[in-house]
């Protein structure tokens, strides 16, 4: 059965001096997905999640967050969101013990246990003035404060950018953690598309203020096929057999071919006419990314 979306948007655009940040831009987040807001700088994701929680207003369209117009979220919503941004302000004068207790007192579902855990995994110190962390540890008191409350929508907007590769792991734990949820929704923006793969099972790609992939990270892998063809007996031929090919890399004993998938493709047929071994391999993530906005370019220029 399919859950309510937590998210409406329909035909969202939005602008910066004339200039059109978000054009159009339509979509449903389901409850009890972990989405991958993919996109370059510039293309639009920090102010699509913006729009969520109504820090900025539509010019033309529609956002509904909760079953809420965005622009008119109440208490009772607010109070069901976490916000994680690259950009957030903490008051530097307090402690991280009193910048915690502080947020934890408009809660009364505050997870004690989950603060304990968080602070003892992250080695936050609880006594040092919030002025004086560094970027990592800013952005992780940071997330704490977004999550200790087990939030129903969480809005992650490049969390893990401040924090360094062993920060990233365990962050990436902690989320792995949370999204045992089924119920709990999880958008997440971020330029390392290598972390994001591990948790996300939904996938929206961003270009230039436009939607060119919305589905499931699996309908994704699915598009493309990537093919390691080894020579069994003789040289590889030339050319090789393949139709919609998008990237080749060969020597006369072993290629490397990206191509469109297709469901009339017969491997094995390939693998004996080309005397030669077939293993498909999967695509990363960022590799996908690629190819989905080399495909969108090609569209566009012809």
């Amino acid at each position: 059965m399919k859950m309510e979306a937590v998210i409406e948007i329909r035909d969202l655009y939005k602008q910066f001096n004339m200039n059109p940040v978000l054009k159009d831009v339509s979509l449903d987040v389901q409850a009890g997905s972990i989405i991958g807001l993919l996109g370059a700088n510039g293309a639009g994701k920090s102010t699509l999640i913006r729009h969520v929680i109504g820090l900025y207003l539509p010019d033309k369209g529609t956002c509904t967050t909760l079953g809420c117009n965005a622009a008119q979220l109440r208490p009772q919503e607010l109070a069901r969101i976490g916000y994680v941004h690259q950009e957030g302000s903490l008051v530097d004068w307090m402690t991280v013990e009193q910048m915690i207790r502080y947020v934890a007192s408009y809660y009364s579902d505050w997870n004690l246990e989950l603060e304990k855990e968080y602070v003892s995994e992250f080695q936050l110190d609880r006594t040092a003035l919030v002025g004086e962390l560094s970027p990592g540890q800013r952005q992780m008191l940071a997330i704490l404060l977004a999550i200790g409350f087990e939030p129903d929508l969480l809005l992650l907007d490049e969390p893990a950018a401040a924090l360094d590769p062993l920060a990233r792991r365990r962050f990436l734990d902690l989320l792995l953690g949370i999204i045992q949820d089924p119920t709990r929704t999880i958008l997440i923006s971020s330029h390392i598309l290598s972390d994001v793969e591990k948790v996300i099972d939904h996938v929206i790609i961003l270009d230039k203020g436009q939607v060119c992939r919305d589905l499931s990270l699996a309908d994704l892998q699915q598009e493309f096929l990537k093919v390691r063809i080894s020579a069994v007996r003789g040289p590889l031929p030339t050319p090789l057999p393949f139709d919609g090919v998008l990237t080749c890399s060969r020597s006369e004993a072993e290629a490397l071919v990206v191509m469109k998938a297709k469901p009339e493709l017969d491997l094995d047929h390939l693998a004996q006419i080309t005397r030669s071994r077939l293993e498909v391999e999967l695509l990363s993530l960022e590799e996908l990314y690629s190819l989905v906005l080399e495909e969108k370019k090609e569209v566009v220029q012809s």
